[in-house]
């Protein structure tokens, strides 16, 4: 199992990664809340998706997040690290996405 400081950290990695892409892919209107709820640590983080990036990553849940991701520490962080493919383990019920189906399709541009 991963601490919450290996989760925070991955969340950073993938904040600096979508920062980075956001350069070539130009800007992509979308501005969302969101929080990912990590359960077996009993941990949870917020931030917002805004033009293609992650910003204002922060400690604690959102609850009325527009777009909530539920995931094990491990499963986080293999995601995070493209070690897990997000839509096998969506399938799989190894992470949970609660999203309207259009910010779905452009959370897909973004990953």
């Amino acid at each position: 199992m991963a601490s919450v400081d290996e989760c925070r950290q991955a969340l950073h990695d993938l904040a600096a990664r979508l920062d980075a892409n956001a350069e070539t892919r130009g800007k992509l209107d979308f501005d969302r809340t969101l929080a990912c709820r990590v359960p077996d640590l009993s941990a949870a983080f917020h931030g917002r998706l805004l033009d293609g990036r992650l910003v204002d990553i922060a400690d604690g849940d959102d609850p009325k997040a527009k777009i909530a991701l539920t995931a094990a520490s491990d499963d986080l962080i293999a995601l995070v690290q493209g070690r897990l493919d997000v839509t096998r383990a969506v399938a799989s019920r190894q992470v949970a996405i609660k999203a309207n189906p259009f910010d779905l399709l452009k959370l897909r541009k973004l990953l």
